[in-house]
């Protein structure tokens, strides 16, 4: 665990740099960017003075480290307010989006994906098979514009976007604008879990330990339940933890598609002003997240497979 935390700590270092570095190397200026088209230099100047922009490169890396060592992220470039602020607020969109959509799809992808293991053979597993497939090439934002086109605006069942002004003072309305994201999210994220699943279980079904256990006398259901769900959850651990990862990412994009204040849309705008402070946050704050997914999947295989630390140590 000490060494995975390293590990963690040192990458999000290396990401904090890379992020600063890569975007001082873009072209452009967000001073010129915040006073508009048409400022005198005398403006642009006063500007950056006001930002900070103007200094050396080392002095603002120099202070950038520092407010991180603080847990500070800064003030945005354009609207004074501190980024730590900003994004615990959109989080609490993003963070209720991913954590539901990746609860669904596991709800859909594990009995679906040992039912098409256990049914390989038969016409309903190979057609579980194919579904997957089709379920993978399938871009998310494409599959929310569907939804919205059939549950929105033909059946008129659900909003087609947008996040009550309340928040969840408003909690009808927030549950209602958050089920076509989450069903996008989760139906694409599911087919590719599906398969997963389906490989883990196949390679359980033909184990040694299965058979042994079904000639002493378990039946199959008994024997896959009591040695096989354990052994076949280990490689699925790693790959729920890429999945999960994958699914935060796609609510940034599915969030654009419903119009929800989250993560995604400040990132956007961010990009636009070319508000640094808000870009460097929001992309350190999903690196960390990602990476502490990584972290988490990887201490879940150790409890669930000690023989994996005693092999590292052998």
């Amino acid at each position: 665990m000490i060494r995975r935390l390293a590990i963690l700590l040192l990458s999000l270092l290396i990401a904090a740099i890379v992020l600063f570095v890569l975007l001082r190397l873009l072209p452009g200026d967000p001073a010129a960017a915040l006073v508009g088209v048409g400022a005198t230099p005398e403006q642009i100047a006063a500007a950056q003075a006001q930002l900070g922009s103007d200094r050396p490169l080392g002095a603002q890396f120099a202070a950038y480290l520092g407010d991180l060592a603080r847990f500070d992220l800064g003030n945005s470039f354009v609207s004074r307010a501190p980024v730590a602020g900003e994004i615990a607020a959109r989080l609490s969109v993003t963070l209720p989006l991913t954590f539901a959509a990746f609860a669904l799809a596991l709800l859909i992808a594990v009995p679906l994906g040992i039912l098409a293991a256990v049914r390989a053979r038969s016409w309903s597993g190979q057609a579980l098979s194919v579904l997957s497939q089709v379920g993978i090439a399938i871009p998310v934002f494409w599959l929310g514009i569907l939804l919205v086109y059939a549950f929105a605006l033909n059946l008129r069942l659900l909003p087609s976007g947008g996040f009550p002004l309340r928040g969840y003072g408003d909690p009808a309305g927030a549950v209602r604008s958050m089920v076509l994201p989450v069903l996008t999210i989760a139906l694409v994220m599911s087919a590719s879990l599906m398969r997963y699943v389906r490989a883990a279980t196949l390679d359980v079904l033909g184990s040694d330990f299965l058979r042994t256990a079904r000639a002493l006398g378990d039946s199959f259901t008994g024997a896959f339940l009591r040695h096989g769900l354990r052994n076949g959850a280990v490689p699925v651990i790693s790959v729920l933890g890429i999945e999960l990862s994958t699914t935060f990412l796609g609510a940034v994009v599915v969030e654009q598609v419903f119009s929800l204040p989250g993560m995604g849309s400040m990132l956007l705008l961010a990009i636009q002003q070319r508000d640094y402070p808000n870009i460097q946050g929001v992309l350190l704050v999903s690196t960390l997240l990602v990476l502490l997914t990584g972290f988490l999947a990887d201490m879940a295989q150790h409890l669930l497979d000690p023989r994996l630390g005693r092999r590292r140590h052998t």
